[in-house]
């Protein structure tokens, strides 16, 4: 993070989200502290170490400064209303008219949790370890743009997108308009899924082009769809805190709000500070064998 993108969310801390200084710390360093543990997921005694604060204190200011990120989730998540074709699509001859009215993509990602002994086998889906299952949608310029998460990692992603469609607060499909998601979940009226029984991933066309126009439309499908997978990418590069091979020393319901502040802060940072480096970083990996995220650009 830049200087003055560190300077603007101080800034936007004190104005939206109630942020204010105490007697012994400033508001800048009540926020460093937090950026410092959820960049580097460093234990609140290492970070009491590194400030030359109690624990209590660090402990404090860390969940002070998450609230006060929390309180700026409506003005960074935003759920597209649809009236204009994402400039991604618009530009790109490959995509424009085909998919003019798609708004985004969404997927599911796995995120390791601590929980009770007794609750451990509902949080441990294909890992080895718990996880919460996170769904999110995000537009073609990788802002995430509806978060989901806090289901156990045994929960399939159709279940979280009827939950997703259904709750008090739900992920919006504008009329006409659509998601692009992966075969995984249910195709329907504003989602639209790849042809089943035909190549999908991006590096199976590596060395083979389209033979039929359902393969064509797998490949752009792909392609597009390609964008929330490097999101989590990046999300999970910027704050290692929720892609740890460790685990967390907060409850469950701590890190889902973790998980929310992470999506907050990477949606600001896309606008003011998007690093490029570390999204080739994302882009220059190997594909996974997990179905966490795959690489490839927009071909």
């Amino acid at each position: 993070m830049t200087p003055s993108a560190f300077t603007g969310l101080c800034e936007m801390l004190v104005r939206d989200g109630g942020l204010r200084p105490t007697l012994r710390a400033t508001v800048e360093e009540q926020v460093a502290k937090t950026l410092y543990l959820l960049a580097h997921n460093v234990t609140n005694r290492e970070l009491s170490f590194i400030f030359r604060r109690s624990g209590e204190s660090v402990s404090r200011h860390f969940h002070v400064v998450l609230r006060a990120i929390l309180g700026l989730y409506e003005i960074f998540i935003k759920q597209p209303d649809g009236s204009q074709v994402p400039s991604e699509i618009a530009s790109n001859q490959r995509f424009y008219p085909y998919f003019k009215d798609c708004i985004g993509a969404i997927d599911g990602t796995h995120v390791r949790v601590k929980v009770s002994q007794s609750e451990a086998p509902k949080y441990r889906g294909r890992k080895d370890y718990p996880t919460q299952n996170v769904l999110a949608a995000c537009s073609f310029d990788l802002k995430l743009t509806y978060v989901l998460a806090g289901w156990e990692g045994t929960t399939s992603d159709s279940r979280i997108m009827k939950e997703a469609l259904n709750r008090q607060d739900p992920l919006k499909i504008p009329e006409g308009k659509y998601y692009l998601v992966d075969a995984g979940l249910m195709l329907r009226s504003g989602l639209i899924t790849s042809y089943r029984g035909e190549r999908y991933h991006l590096k199976e066309y590596s060395r083979n082009p389209p033979r039929n126009a359902r393969e064509l439309f797998n490949l752009r499908h792909a392609s597009l769809r390609n964008a929330i997978e490097r999101a989590f990418g990046v999300l999970k590069k910027r704050f290692p805190i929720i892609s740890s091979s460790t685990e967390s020393s907060y409850g469950i319901d701590t890190q889902k709000l973790i998980i929310f502040a992470c999506c907050i802060l990477h949606n600001y940072l896309r606008g003011v500070d998007p690093n490029d480096e570390l999204l080739a970083q994302v882009d220059a990996e190997p594909r996974e064998s997990t179905e966490e995220y795959r690489r490839g650009e927009l071909i």
